[in-house]
């Protein structure tokens, strides 16, 4: 592996890490993207997996080191109860989706950031190749991506950036009692944006090492239907910007872009996309939000 040779290696760190998996209908992949945590330069020195039914851990429900906590479904729940569980001492804790692969160095090099910078509350990584713009990736070719030579320089820390809830990393004395909000239901859109924003406003940097490298696979069973994901797209970005977590011109660029996205593509969908059935909830969305109707949660009921 030959990642970047500009500058060279940081001196090895040490840290108190817990990697948080919150999964959901995803067993095999979550089984094998966990293969690249064995290959960490810095190994976490917890692992919880945060999920609602023992089999949706695949193996990691009988792995040694890892705790188990079950509850109920939903991105924001499924973080909340990490971070209400975390142990004793933890300094950083780490979010990786279960189709996330990350290069052996990816916890070291988000820690290095830490270090360095005691203003960051919260680290990004470098997506190499995002799969959920597309058909998605396997596992192997996640992997082979990860493992191949990077080019040009990654060398650098972008700021800000709000985190992306593939991978993403905060420091546990900055986030204090916040959680993720509860009310952004099933696959929680924009909850990394949330939580980041409301990091923020606590006086903590947001960055993205382009060090810490990775692979997001963007598998697509698991994910919640085109009609729920429509009406988040809509009502999501404007309760946020209610909350203060999201400004005007980012609201409007998030609503237009998806809107004129899942039109456009509706006469002639993506097949691993259901686009008509996006487009059917942004308008129930509309219609919701021009009432003055702002209740991220009614995506579950659709």
């Amino acid at each position: 592996m030959n990642p970047d040779r500009s500058r060279p290696m940081p001196e090895p760190v040490s840290a108190n890490v817990c990697l948080v998996y919150a999964t959901l209908g995803r067993a095999e992949v979550l089984s094998r993207t966990y293969d690249a945590v064995a290959r960490q330069t810095l190994a976490p020195s917890s692992i919880i997996v945060s999920t609602p039914t023992a089999a949706d851990a695949g193996r990691l429900a009988d792995a040694p080191g890892v705790t188990l906590l079950l509850g109920p479904a939903g991105s924001a729940h499924q973080r909340n109860r990490a971070l209400r569980n975390l142990p004793e001492g933890t300094e950083f804790i780490v979010f990786f989706d279960d189709d996330f692969v990350p290069h052996p160095r990816w916890i070291e090099e988000a820690v290095a950031v830490f270090r360095s910078r005691p203003e960051v509350g919260a680290v990004t990584g470098n997506v190499l190749v995002d799969g959920i713009k597309g058909p998605g990736l396997s596992v192997d070719e996640a992997m082979a991506l990860v493992e191949a030579p990077v080019p040009g320089d990654i060398d650098w820390v972008e700021e800000p950036y709000s985190p992306y809830g593939c991978n993403m990393a905060f420091r546990v004395d900055m986030v204090g009692d916040l959680v993720f909000d509860e009310r952004l239901v099933l696959y929680g859109w924009l909850e990394d944006r949330d939580f980041g924003a409301a990091l923020a406003r606590r006086g903590a940097k947001l960055v993205k090492a382009g060090r810490a490298l990775g692979v997001h696979m963007g598998v697509k069973r698991g994910r919640v239907s085109g009609v729920k994901l429509g009406y988040s797209q809509i009502v999501n970005p404007v309760y946020l910007n209610r909350k203060g977590t999201m400004r005007v011109h980012q609201v409007v660029d998030h609503i237009f872009r998806n809107m004129a996205s899942n039109l456009a593509k509706s006469a002639s969908p993506e097949p691993y996309i259901d686009r008509l059935g996006r487009l059917q909830g942004n308008v129930v969305g509309m219609f919701d939000v021009l009432r003055g109707r702002l209740t991220p949660e009614k995506a579950a009921r659709l």
